[in-house]
């Protein structure tokens, strides 16, 4: 890692401190902007992914996709380009040097504005890719992340300067060396911004049946091709991924409500309490009860 990028990250490290009030996510004056603050390593966590940058400054991750694993550190980035269940690790953390990262999120609309004002716009339609990919980090990205965290000394700035940067920023990513995995998100027409329209569509109603062909129709796509492009950007078939999003949101009733099991079974769109056991246990590792018991446990002692 050269000099000048270890005192970017340096300078990125001291802002996250600054600005990271508690540990886990801490919001930031910039509405988009994120810093995550962990002093221990911690244990998988389940959560859905926004289009976003991830950069970490210290410490390390591992990021699960499926069966998919992507790890990444201070000498790299990661991008999810489209909402995705993922499963997350810290796997570098410590009370001396923590575990310091920050989360740009964005929307498709951003991406397109940045195509629109750039030579980037040329590039072909491509087939689907891998929704998550980790690239090198440069040095002209931590250049422009630097001028954007630093806005939040003057929060006068940034309602004028934060979108200026953050566009520099997704320019500085797309013309990374995975940056047309971005843009195919933007472009209307592309197997990924058809896939794009399929999430969309099985997020907002993650707890209702759907079939195959509705899901094709959406995506203007025969039932075959939806499943090999959904699978490449996703690593999931649509069931699968619907099923992600009903045991997360399942864990996070359970954990938030005094709420019955089988009750929680049925918001979230399964038919057979048994089944929900069954399928709760093979993704967190314990039943509904004893899982909701143990992470309450956790907190406490914490």
């Amino acid at each position: 890692m050269s000099k000048p990028i270890y005192k970017q990250q340096e300078d990125l490290a001291r802002v996250i401190q600054q600005y990271s009030e508690h540990e886990g996510l801490n919001e930031t004056a910039i509405p988009s902007l994120f810093f995550i603050r962990r002093s221990t390593v911690t244990g998988p966590k389940h959560a859905v992914y926004k289009p976003s940058l991830c950069i970490i400054v210290q410490g390390a991750k591992d990021v699960w996709l499926a069966e998919e694993r992507f790890r990444y550190s201070p000498a790299d980035y990661l991008v999810a380009s489209l909402d995705l269940p993922v499963t997350a690790q810290v796997v570098e953390a410590s009370s001396d040097a923590p575990y310091l990262a920050l989360n740009l999120v964005f929307a498709p609309e951003q991406v397109l504005d940045v195509l629109r004002d750039t030579e980037l716009r040329g590039r072909r339609k491509e087939n689907a890719k891998r929704g998550i990919y980790v690239s090198p980090t440069e040095l002209t990205m931590l250049d422009a992340l630097i001028r954007l965290v630093r806005l939040l000394d003057k929060p006068k700035d940034i309602s004028i300067l934060a979108p200026l940067y953050i566009k520099e920023i997704l320019y500085r990513v797309l013309e990374g060396e995975h940056g047309g995995m971005l843009e195919q998100i933007a472009l209307e027409g592309s197997a990924t911004y058809r896939i794009r329209d399929v999430i969309e569509r099985i997020v907002s109603s993650y707890n209702q049946t759907f079939r195959i062909e509705e899901l094709a129709e959406i995506g203007k796509m025969s039932v075959a091709s939806l499943h090999r492009h959904f699978k490449e950007v996703t690593a999931m078939s649509p069931i699968q991924f619907q099923k992600q999003l009903r045991l997360q949101e399942a864990r996070r009733l359970l954990l938030s409500e005094s709420t019955d099991a089988a009750d929680v079974a049925f918001q979230v769109g399964y038919e057979s309490p048994s089944q929900f056991s069954r399928e709760y246990s093979r993704m967190f590792g314990f039943p509904p009860r004893e899982d909701v018991k143990r992470l309450r446990a956790m907190t406490h002692s914490n």
